[in-house]
């Protein structure tokens, strides 16, 4: 699969996923009986050695060939003060990727991961959805595509990551129309707004999610109306991934709230994916319980 034509057949596709591969997966737990420790001892690395088995292909698994990618897209909303930055932020946290000044470069650097750092038409930021929908059918699209192409062959792991001022509000928006609940159970403070301006935040959350109810009859059209273009680009990796048999793990909300599109199309299509983390984010740990997934670290950490 190399590109997308249409919302439709993006769904469609996601319905018919591919599997794990069930011999890698019968010959990893068949070995872990023989092994001179008791069983189960190592407890969740048991589990993810299986389910890297299962999604490489083959066994043991191995993690010598890592690429991280960290899409990056603005936000109309923002129009709405729902950001404590303005959004010529975004453009300038891609260049202190691209300089080598951030902390994904060192975490990258020292894993000896390629970093790749992809910012999807930062001068055009995504309509204010509390007014129209976030992007056109072309729009997401296209965002689906880079993400797709985006995964390459060959991988051991894809981690997937995003930047983008106003996305912890498109990421509630998203999480409010899939799952429901109040807006102020997705909403929090994301780059640090509280009091006034977070109420403000949760009203602007609620108030989308019911303008384009009716529209969004699907998780494509929740993320046409309410998403940006660095997590349609998020969701064409972690499917790109998918297609590739490679193992995916997410990052945070944002990250998490791209899962949920699929996972609203598809309860197995995140199968191949383990969670990095749970943020402090107050949504996010909700997010994870009805996505079933347990994150590997719980650390308090933020912003990635």
């Amino acid at each position: 699969m190399t590109s997308f034509e249409s919302l439709s057949e993006f769904s469609d596709l996601v319905l018919s996923l591919p599997a794990g591969d069930a011999v890698a997966l019968a010959s990893a737990r068949g070995r872990e009986p023989k092994l001179t420790k008791p069983e189960g001892s190592l407890g969740r690395l048991e589990d993810i050695s299986e389910w890297l088995a299962a999604w490489q292909g083959r066994h043991p698994p191995q993690v010598e060939h890592v690429k991280m990618v960290v899409f990056a897209g603005n936000h109309g909303v923002t129009a709405k003060g729902v950001s404590a930055f303005p959004s010529e932020v975004t453009g300038q946290m891609v260049a202190n990727f691209d300089a080598g000044g951030a902390a994904i470069n060192q975490l990258c650097k020292l894993q000896n991961a390629e970093l790749a750092v992809i910012p999807l038409d930062l001068d055009t930021p995504t309509a204010d959805f509390t007014e129209t929908p976030a992007m056109t059918e072309a729009e997401t699209v296209a965002a689906l595509n880079t993400g797709l192409a985006s995964v390459g062959d060959g991988l051991d792991l894809l981690c997937v990551g995003e930047m983008g001022i106003g996305n912890t509000t498109s990421a509630a928006a998203i999480c409010h129309a899939v799952f429901g609940g109040k807006p102020a159970d997705w909403t929090g403070p994301g780059t640090g707004v509280n009091g006034d301006s977070l109420m403000n935040k949760i009203d602007v959350v609620g108030a989308s999610a019911a303008t384009h109810k009716e529209a969004m009859t699907d998780g494509a059209e929740v993320l046409r109306h309410l998403g940006g273009r660095e997590i349609a680009a998020l969701v064409g990796a972690i499917v790109g991934a998918r297609l590739n048999r490679t193992p995916v793990i997410l990052d945070g909300y944002v990250t998490g709230a791209a899962a949920a599109i699929l996972h609203a199309l598809n309860s197995q299509a995140l199968d191949h994916c383990q969670v990095g983390h749970v943020s402090a984010e107050p949504g996010h740990p909700r997010l994870l319980r009805k996505l079933g997934k347990l994150p590997l670290l719980a650390l308090g950490m933020r912003l990635g």
